[in-house]
């Protein structure tokens, strides 16, 4: 366990790192991205050459036989809650980092860049049960609350992940809709029963973030692995490649029920492995929507 040294020491560089990414990367992306779930009605007005004709209101423009727009003005705020998995199976990393340590800096530009543009941000954090539960507000110690518990914030027990109890959390106790951000490895299934109320209620996206070797195992001889779940130490023949290609075959089913999972539901999913360029990804798709 992390001393309050430690965490303090931790809560600033990941502050400085993230909240730089943030007000100079991702600020511009993540508002016009998000940019319409929080519009309401205000006014019709005469159409101008270059207004969307999707905005045309046509009963008023037959009414007065020229077109008019719809206007929509912008609600000040949104809500912005991230579900991020804290379970033992995110403590495994063979590359740049660990599972949790991306989770975490993933976490903390999010909260940042609905910080810049004036959203309030929640958090539930999960493993095989909902660990804690940070209700959307603003300020600076409330963001700083929020990166120093995606920090230092661990399992209470056994730490296996459900996502569906995250999910259903989220769906009782949020009346609004929010921009839900789900972070996770996605290790255990099923979920798609509460993925779908959650994304019919709410704008919701999944990040997937996996290592390079929960995909596939190295040729490395006999080697003692433990499951970080269930703690069940097995020996593996790395060498034989039917133990390989079982581990593999393993990975894709998950990562497959995962995308299709989403897809069916109306919600978007990212992968990312810990040695990528999060920052492209994150980019990308802000940028695509």
């Amino acid at each position: 366990m992390l001393s309050t040294t430690e965490i303090l020491k931790q809560v600033r560089r990941i502050e400085i790192k993230t909240k730089g990414l943030s007000n100079h990367i991702f600020a511009g992306e993540y508002h016009s991205t998000f940019k319409g779930r929080g519009m309401s009605f205000s006014e019709v007005r005469e159409y101008t050459p270059g207004d969307d004709v999707k905005f045309i209101d046509w009963n008023v423009t037959a009414r007065f036989s020229h077109p008019f727009v719809k206007v929509f003005e912008e609600e000040r705020e949104l809500i912005v809650m991230l579900l991020v998995d804290i379970s033992s199976s995110s403590l495994f990393g063979t590359q740049k980092k660990l599972k949790r340590d991306l989770i975490t800096e993933i976490g903390a530009v999010l909260t940042f860049s609905a910080t810049t543009n004036n959203d309030k941000v929640g958090v539930i954090f999960f493993s095989d049960k909902v660990e804690k539960y940070i209700p959307p507000k603003k300020g600076k110690g409330h963001i700083l609350r929020i990166i120093r518990e995606l920090i230092a914030l661990e399992p209470s027990h056994s730490g296996d992940t459900n996502v569906s109890v995250a999910l259903e959390f989220l769906n009782n106790v949020l009346k609004k809709r929010t921009i839900t951000f789900l972070l996770s490895d996605f290790v255990s299934h099923p979920y798609h029963q509460a993925l779908q109320l959650a994304a019919r209620k709410h704008d919701l996206l999944g990040i997937h973030v996996f290592d390079k070797y929960d995909k596939e195992l190295p040729s490395a001889g006999l080697i003692e692995a433990m499951d970080s779940e269930t703690k069940t130490k097995v020996w593996i023949d790395t060498d034989d490649k039917n133990v390989r290609d079982r581990y593999a075959a393993s990975f894709e089913e998950k990562n497959k029920y995962c995308n299709q999972t989403f897809r069916k539901s109306g919600a978007s999913i990212l992968n990312i492995r810990t040695d990528d360029d999060y920052v492209k990804v994150l980019q990308g798709y802000f940028k695509s929507r």
